[in-house]
């Protein structure tokens, strides 16, 4: 024997050098019948998992259907008369009740603060295409509806104390944005609210966005725009 390395190469099996048959008898499974290629057992077993899998959908589908449908539900786009032009001063806000939401009575109905643009003081970007802005009563924090208090300029959220100034960004309290707006138009001497958007704390717009969910820096993409939120 040599006193170097012994390689020992392992013998090769005859068995496992051959194709394997597709036929359970070649291959002497217990209970093999000629010429079938799977045995009753895996079949049947084949089969109950089968059956597990399209009875757990039917139940699974439905449900997740139902949760997520609204977000891709797209919400009608309706236009509500506000009142006459001269009904909205440029340096106060005018309350008016339009439909949000149609199709569910009284529950649809909210309040929408409108006034008409004042070149002095709406120099954002937002507003140079617009004659008449109208802004949310419902507080960008959790939704609650805010009051526009006249005698100190600023809108104020009685629920947790947000506060905001008379563009509607946020001077006080927990709330994430400034207010959301409508657009607006004037259709024969009547202003016109159309859909929502959101703005960020420079009063550039945003598809609409939910209370509570920042839009400025990397939240606009952590907090995505969904047509469901386009209802109130």
């Amino acid at each position: 024997m040599s006193r170097g390395r012994l390689d020992i190469v392992p013998a090769v099996s005859d068995k496992h050098s051959q194709h394997k048959s597709r036929y359970t008898v070649d291959r002497q499974i217990p209970g093999a019948f000629e010429g079938e290629t799977v045995t009753r057992r895996r079949f049947m077993t084949g089969t109950t998992h089968a059956a597990g899998a399209i009875a757990a959908a039917s139940f699974a589908l439905p449900a997740l259907g139902f949760a997520i449908g609204p977000i891709f539900k797209e919400a009608p786009h309706t236009w509500e008369s506000a009142g006459p032009t001269d009904m909205f001063p440029d340096n106060n806000y005018i309350p008016t009740v339009i439909t949000l939401t149609p199709g569910i009575g009284e529950a649809g109905k909210g309040t929408v603060y409108v006034r008409q643009r004042n070149p002095a003081i709406d120099t954002d970007k937002a507003d140079r295409d617009t004659l008449y802005i109208a802004i949310t009563s419902r507080c960008a924090h959790l939704g609650c509806p805010v009051r526009w208090v006249d005698a100190a300029e600023r809108f104020i959220c009685p629920c947790h104390g947000g506060v905001y100034d008379l563009l509607g960004r946020r001077v006080g309290g927990p709330p994430v944005r400034p207010l959301d707006r409508f657009y607006t138009r004037v259709v024969g001497g009547m202003v016109q609210i159309g859909p929502r958007y959101s703005v960020n704390s420079e009063l550039e717009r945003f598809s609409p966005r939910d209370p509570g969910e920042p839009i400025d820096g990397l939240g606009q993409y952590m907090y995505p725009s969904r047509p469901s939120a386009r209802k109130l």
